[in-house]
C-alpha cells in the first residue's frame, strides 16, 4: 500500500493528510476521524476498510483507488464546489474541526442525506426517471468509467436492471467486455453475478465466454462471498472455488459439546427456517462478523489516548431504517455471543448453507418455522433480570483468530448496515442469492429518496429502533422478527406484541404515530432537495398533526423525566418547523429572505423531530417490555 498511498492523498471529508481508511461504496479515502463517523452510520452508508490492515480482493481495492483518483468524491461534494455555497455557510469540514458535532454533522450531511449530491430535474415518474438513469448505466459499463456509473448509481440507476430490449442486466455488460473493475462497482451497489439473461447466461458465462477469466473467478468469489467471509473468519482459510471447493466448515474443538439438547434444538430450528428467513439471519451474522473484524483493526490502530473516546465506541450493529425494530434488536443481541458462542453459530449457518445449496434433505423430521434460538426467546422472558446471557448455546471453535480476541475484550463499534439483492428463483443456487452482505442493497441505495430518508445517526445509537416506512420490505422484516422473539411457538400474527404499559402508550401505537411522522419528513426534505420551497408550508403542517396526534397518546404529566423532555422537544421542533416555512411566503415585509439559511433550518427542525420521536420509541418500548 505504500506505493499506492502517496502524499498528495487526502482525506475526502475533511482534506486531513494520509488517509488510512477507505469508504469502499463512495469511492473515498479517509482519515481515522472521518472514519469513526463512517463507522457509526452503518453500512448501507458506508462500507469501511482499512487500506494496510484489512484483506482487500486487489481488483476492489483497484476500483476505489480508481474512483478516488478521478474525483469520485466531487459527487458527494457537487454543490460545495459552487462559489455561492462559501457565501452561503456552507462549507466541508476541515481537519482541526472537532469530530464531534462539526464533522460528524457534515458527513451525516454528504453522505446520508446526500445533501451536496447533484439533482436531477424533478420528474411526475420517478419510476420511468430510475429506469432512463439504468438504461444510462447499462450504455456506461462496458467503458471504463468508473466515476460516470458511480455518478449514476448515487442518482438512482438499479445495479441490477434487467434491460427489457436487451434482454440483460449491466452486468452481463461489463462482464462481457471485460470491465473488472465495473464489475466490482456493480457489485458492491448489489449487482447479481447469478442473474440470468434472457438465454439463461450468468454473467460468469459472459466473462468465460469472453475469455476474461480473471473476472469470471472474482465473480464466482463474490457469489460465495458471504459464506467465504464466515469460513475465514473462523479459521482463515476460504474454498478453492477454482477446483470445485466452495464450502469449508470448520471443525469443534470438543465436538461432545456440540450434542447438548440446546445446541441440538437451536441447528433444527435453523434448518427449519425458510430460505428467504434463512438468508436475513445468515446477512445480519455476516454484519456482525464484519464488525468484529473491523473493531479489531481499528482498536489496533488507533491512538487510544486520543480517538477511543465514547464518542467513537459503539458496542453493537447499528439500526437499520429498512429493518423493523424486532430484526434490528436481534442484529444488536449478536453482540452479546462471546467468540464460543459465536463461532457456534457461524458453523450451523455455513452447513446449512452447503446442505441448501447442494439440495441435501435434512437428517431429521422438519418442524414449523418457529423460532430459531431457543436460547433467544428464555433471554427474552428473563431479559430485566440478566442482560449478559448468551443469545446462543456455549460451544468451543478449534480456531479463534487474534482480531477475534482482541474485539470480544473491547467495546465494539457500530459498523454497518448491509443488505442482500435476491434473485427473482426460491433460491436454486444459494450463493447467488446469499452472497451479497458486502454490497449495499440496490432497493435503498440507488433509490434517491430512501437514501435522503430522516437522519438515523443522531439517534441510532438506541438499542431498540423501528422502520421508517411499513413498505413490503418493512412487512418481511417484521415476518424475520419470528426468529428472534417470541415464546417458542409460533406466533399467530407476524408481529407480535407487547402489552402496553399502564402509564405510558403502547409500544404499537408509538411505532405507528412514528411511522406517520417519518413519512412526512422524508417528503418535507425531498421537497428541500428538489428546492420546492412551496412544498414547505403543507408539509410541515401534516407533520404538526402528526405530531399533535403522537403526543396525545401520552399522559399530560409524564412522570419520567425522560418522556417529558422528549415530548417537549418533538413539539417545539414541530411549531419551530412551521414558523421556519412560513418564512418562505412571498410578499413578507422587512429584508429579502435567506432561503437557503431557511431551508438549514427546516431540515434541523426535521432532524430534532425525529430524535424525539425515535426516543419515545426507545422508551415506550424499554418501558412495556420490562
Amino acid at each position: 500500500m505504500s506505493k499506492r498511498l502517496r502524499s498528495s492523498e487526502v482525506c475526502a471529508d475533511c482534506s486531513g493528510p494520509d488517509p488510512s481508511w477507505a469508504s469502499v461504496n463512495r469511492g473515498t479515502f479517509i482519515c481515522d476521524e472521518c472514519c469513526s463517523v463512517h463507522r457509526s452510520l452503518g453500512r448501507h452508508i458506508s462500507q469501511v476498510r482499512h487500506l494496510k490492515h484489512t484483506p482487500w480482493p486487489p481488483t476492489l481495492l483497484q476500483m476505489v483507488e480508481t474512483l478516488y483518483n478521478n474525483g469520485a468524491n466531487s459527487i458527494w461534494e457537487h454543490s460545495l464546489l459552487d462559489p455561492a455555497s462559501i457565501m452561503s455557510g456552507r462549507r466541508k469540514a476541515n481537519p482541526q474541526d472537532k469530530v464531534h458535532p462539526n464533522k460528524a454533522e457534515f458527513i451525516r450531511a454528504k453522505y446520508q442525506m446526500l445533501a451536496f449530491v447533484h439533482r436531477l430535474p424533478c420528474r411526475d415518474d420517478d419510476s420511468m426517471t430510475a429506469k432512463d438513469l439504468s438504461k444510462q448505466l447499462h450504455s456506461s459499463v462496458r467503458t471504463g468509467n468508473l466515476e460516470t456509473c458511480l455518478r449514476l448509481l448515487s442518482l438512482g440507476a438499479q445495479a441490477n436492471f434487467f434491460h427489457p430490449e436487451k434482454g440483460n442486466t449491466p452486468l452481463h455488460v461489463a462482464s462481457k467486455a471485460g470491465q473488472i473493475l465495473q464489475a466490482e462497482l456493480l457489485a458492491v451497489y448489489g449487482a447479481d453475478p447469478g442473474t440470468q439473461d434472457s438465454s439463461g447466461k450468468t454473467p460468469v458465462d459472459y466473462a468465460r465466454q469472453g475469455g476474461h477469466h480473471e473476472l469470471a473467478e472474482r465473480l464466482v468469489e463474490i457469489q460465495y462471498e458471504l459464506t467465504d467471509r464466515l469460513a475465514f473468519y473462523l479459521c482463515g482459510r476460504k474454498p478453492d472455488h477454482k477446483n470445485g471447493q466452495h464450502f469449508i466448515i470448520p471443525q469443534m474443538a470438543d465436538s461432545s459439546l456440540d450434542l447438548s439438547e440446546l445446541a441440538k434444538a437451536a441447528k433444527k430450528k435453523l434448518q427449519s427456517l425458510s430460505n428467504h428467513l434463512f438468508e436475513e439471519l445468515a446477512m445480519d451474522v455476516y454484519d456482525e462478523v464484519d464488525r468484529r473484524e473491523t473493531d479489531a483493526v481499528w482498536l489496533a490502530t488507533q491512538n487510544h489516548s486520543t480517538l477511543v473516546t465514547e464518542t467513537t465506541v459503539v458496542p453493537f450493529l447499528p439500526v437499520n431504517p429498512e429493518y423493523s425494530s424486532t430484526r434490528n434488536q436481534g442484529r444488536q443481541k449478536l453482540a452479546r455471543f462471546n467468540a464460543h458462542e459465536f463461532a457456534t453459530l457461524v458453523i450451523d449457518i455455513l452447513s446449512d448453507a452447503k446442505r441448501r445449496q447442494q439440495g441435501s434433505p435434512l437428517s431429521g423430521s422438519k418442524d414449523n418455522v418457529e423460532l430459531i434460538l431457543k436460547t433467544i426467546s428464555n433471554q427474552h422472558s428473563i431479559e430485566s433480570q440478566d442482560n449478559d446471557q448468551p443469545d446462543y448455546d456455549s460451544v468451543a471453535s478449534d480456531e479463534d483468530t487474534d482480531l477475534e480476541a482482541t474485539a470480544s475484550k473491547a467495546n465494539r463499534q457500530k459498523i454497518g448496515r448491509s443488505a442482500l439483492v435476491t434473485s427473482s428463483s426460491s433460491l436454486p443456487s444459494f450463493p447467488s442469492t446469499l452472497s451479497w452482505s458486502r454490497d449495499e442493497s440496490a432497493r435503498r441505495a440507488s433509490r434517491l429518496e430512501k437514501q435522503n430518508s430522516t437522519p438515523e445517526s443522531d439517534y441510532d445509537n438506541t438499542p431498540n429502533d423501528t422502520d421508517p416506512d411499513d413498505t413490503g420490505s418493512s412487512r418481511k422484516g417484521r415476518q424475520r422478527s419470528m426468529v428472534w422473539q417470541g415464546d417458542g411457538s409460533v406466533p399467530d400474527t407476524v408481529e407480535p406484541h407487547t402489552a402496553p404499559s399502564p402509564i405510558l402508550p403502547s409500544t404499537e401505537d408509538v411505532i405507528r404515530k412514528t411511522e406517520q411522522i417519518t413519512k412526512n419528513i422524508q417528503e418535507l426534505l425531498r421537497a428541500a432537495q428538489e428546492n420546492k420551497h412551496d412544498s414547505y408550508i403543507p408539509c410541515s403542517e401534516r407533520i404538526h398533526v402528526a405530531v399533535t396526534e403522537m403526543a396525545a397518546l401520552f399522559p399530560k404529566k409524564p412522570k419520567s423525566d425522560t418522556v417529558r423532555t422528549s415530548l417537549r422537544l418533538l413539539t417545539s421542533s414541530a411549531y419551530r418547523l412551521q414558523s421556519e416555512c412560513k418564512k418562505t411566503l412571498p410578499g413578507d415585509p422587512g429584508p429579502p429572505t435567506d432561503i437557503q439559511l431557511v431551508t438549514q433550518q427546516v431540515i434541523q427542525c426535521a432532524y430534532d423531530i425525529a430524535k424525539a420521536a425515535k426516543q419515545l420509541v426507545t422508551i415506550t418500548t424499554k418501558e412495556n417490555n420490562n
